[in-house]
């Protein structure tokens, strides 16, 4: 997958602890294609060596402030203008104060100066009685208020054997920041997407409950998609083990009903809805309150319909774009379309999840994208990421951002 070919990003590393986790974010970075630069710190040297780096970004670390060839004086300048983007981590209180103070001291410090907000992105990472320091939250809250943008700290486990915020963000968080940064276009801005995605739970009993196999997957890769175009996107989800993309608004529900208030709270002001939930279509009609015992061979619990979102919503749909996704094993062509119809949808997914690679919790699918005009687009299988950009691009023409192509042919 190369999602981010021929995408330049600087990696400044810094000396902390966490620093070897750099590694991760770096082959993670390389596997969708990104053009890795890695410069490091003095201190940073004493946690990871160069050589590590250099082997996984294919690219030779920098941490000198002058090249060996003294005609090349101005490099800082030349590698801050060149990147797309220039992700700190992890981000030091140190680095995080000379930002703050425009100290430019080495070669790293200097090259954020002069990319500034708009390119740079700090990962902190540190003990909790430091992140917590009030000089500290002062120069994060001045970066943040210039333009800077964070991936803040977790909580957890430190290397000061204490458990408390400090920790790096996940892996996942990270890349997914960064691939958002390194994407950035102003498409979509002013636009709302209201997006759902994963399981929805309805509980049989204090212990169980009826679910499906949805993992969220790829409505958590059309949040990343619909922010690296510039929307504005509320995320709605059931359980998943999923970070939700750093600058999505995420609301958590966990029933259809939950699920079914927070969307009819937020509608309003949405451009775009996009069902990629997998509601459930039934709840039982009452719940247990205490486990129900193992008792009979046989269990009859009476389940009750639960009300179809998209077909509510079709009545006051306005001007608004809606997606839904279909899940078929049979007739699918012909099944989605009907679907579509009814719901009033201008866009409908489908896929089948007998096929191979297009399965519940995986990385890829195979989907069809069908259009109320008649369009039709079998994708073959790929990464949900890049499928959640091929729905996207339709999302674009409907909403006249770009010309149709069946339009575009007719004018030539």
């Amino acid at each position: 997958m190369s999602i981010l070919a021929n995408k330049k990003l600087i990696i400044g590393v810094t000396g902390g602890i966490a620093s070897y986790k750099v590694c991760d974010v770096i082959r993670s970075l390389k596997e969708l294609g990104a053009d890795v630069q890695v410069i490091m710190t003095e201190s940073a040297n004493k946690f990871v060596t160069p050589l590590t780096f250099e082997s996984l970004s294919y690219n030779p670390v920098l941490t000198e402030m002058f090249a060996e060839d003294e005609r090349v004086a101005t490099r800082h300048i030349d590698i801050a203008r060149d990147c797309d983007a220039l992700l700190i981590c992890p981000a030091t209180a140190n680095m995080i104060g000379n930002v703050t103070h425009g100290i430019a001291d080495d070669l790293l410090s200097t090259i954020i100066m002069v990319a500034g907000a708009k390119k740079t992105i700090l990962a902190p990472a540190m003990n909790t009685d430091m992140w917590n320091n009030p000089i500290v939250q002062k120069n994060v809250s001045t970066l943040k208020d210039l333009g800077y943008e964070f991936i803040e700290p977790e909580i957890g486990l430190l290397a000061c054997r204490t458990e408390g915020i400090g920790k790096l963000a996940a892996n996942e968080r990270i890349v997914s920041k960064v691939k958002i940064k390194l994407l950035q276009t102003e498409e979509f801005k002013n636009k709302h997407f209201l997006i759902t995605a994963g399981p929805t739970q309805e509980a049989i009993d204090p212990v169980r409950f009826l679910t499906n196999n949805s993992s969220g997957k790829m409505g958590f890769s059309l949040a990343e998609a619909a922010l690296s175009g510039g929307a504005e996107v509320t995320l709605v989800s059931g359980p998943t083990s999923l970070n939700p993309p750093e600058d999505a608004v995420f609301k958590s529900i966990q029933t259809a009903e939950e699920m079914k208030i927070i969307i009819n709270d937020i509608y309003p002001t949405s451009d775009v809805l996009i069902m990629s939930a997998a509601v459930s279509d039934y709840r039982p009609v009452a719940i247990s309150s205490t486990k129900i015992k193992k008792n009979n061979k046989t269990l009859n619990i009476d389940l009750e319909k639960t009300t179809d979102i998209l077909a509510e919503l079709s009545t006051k749909k306005n001007n608004r774009v809606f997606v839904g996704f279909a899940v078929e094993t049979d007739n699918i062509i012909a099944n989605a379309i009907e679907k579509m119809r009814k719901k009033n949808l201008d866009i409908m997914v489908v896929n089948n999840p007998l096929v191979e690679g297009a399965g519940f919790a995986t990385d890829t699918n195979v989907v069809t994208i069908l259009s109320q005009s008649g369009d039709e687009i079998s994708l073959p299988k790929m990464n949900k990421f890049e499928i959640a950009l091929h729905i996207l691009d339709e999302v674009a023409i409907l909403l006249g951002l770009r010309p149709s192509k069946f339009k575009s042919a007719i004018q030539v």
